[in-house]
């Protein structure tokens, strides 16, 4: 039995439904802290301590009145972090830690890209904030046979929230792609619906965007597999899902 440390917070999700995921997991033993509580623990080292780690949360962010302010980890966070990569232990990132803090440009060259929720810099370069459209049904399909991959069908069917955000293609190896088209027209945005306008896309634009929805990335020493999948129950019962997540905790504990 080996310990997986969960992060999760600041973002919200279907709290029972994760849990049942969470153990679906065989051979884990789950700790699983929320923030801000979270981010204090970590930095006393429990991020050190566990086998596996998972982030499922969106922390550095406060939501209020139509505006979002960001704010950067602690430095005991952001130290205890790359202290594990650099000591050859990795992590899965899930659905929206992607987006995660929003002030640690690190934190973006760890994932392996940036979901933003208001315009900004990325690599030096001025983006559009980020696009999200909930309940998408695609067909996933396997562009490579990978220990996160393994036993995957070639292609499988999920409905999720899909993002249309920055991926650093250079940085990634992608293992799953979605047939979906990553435009503009597909996608609303996600500075609006921080303003309070949900499913709106007026007046917005971005570029076509990378169709990857699983990758695996060096991180430090270690590896980080991010996983776009996770944003509802019937993602989470997904047994293609399941079954990624389970190879991506086991290969990345392993490294």
């Amino acid at each position: 039995m080996q310990d997986l440390l969960v992060l999760s917070g600041g973002h919200p999700y279907d709290e029972p439904a994760f849990a049942e995921l969470l153990g679906s997991l065989d051979g884990w033993r789950v700790t699983h802290l929320l923030h801000p509580e979270a981010e204090r623990l970590v930095g006393e080292g429990r991020a050190a301590e566990a086998d596996g780690l998972l982030f499922y949360d969106m922390p550095g962010y406060t939501f209020a009145d139509g505006k979002v302010e960001t704010r950067p980890p602690s430095e005991a966070f952001r130290r205890a972090i790359m202290d594990r990569f650099a000591a050859g232990k990795g992590a899965v990132a899930l659905h929206h830690a992607i987006a995660g803090w929003a002030e640690w440009p690190e934190w973006a060259e760890l994932i392996g890209g940036r979901f933003l929720y208001q315009p900004g810099k990325v690599r030096g370069q001025e983006k559009p904030d980020s696009g999200y459209r909930h309940e998408v049904a695609y067909t996933a399909e396997v562009v490579l046979d990978h220990p996160v991959t393994a036993g995957l069908p070639k292609t499988f069917p999920v409905t999720d929230e899909v993002y249309l955000a920055e991926v650093f293609a250079d940085s990634i190896q992608p293992l799953v792609r979605a047939r979906h088209a990553f435009v503009r027209e597909n996608f609303y945005s996600a500075a609006a619906a921080v303003a309070g306008h949900m499913f709106d896309n007026a007046g917005w634009d971005h570029a076509p965007g990378n169709d990857c929805v699983a990758w695996v990335k060096p991180a430090g020493a270690a590896n980080l597999v991010y996983l776009q999948f996770g944003d509802a129950p019937e993602t989470y019962a997904n047994p293609a899902v399941r079954q990624i997540l389970a190879n991506a905790l086991r290969f990345t504990a392993a490294s």
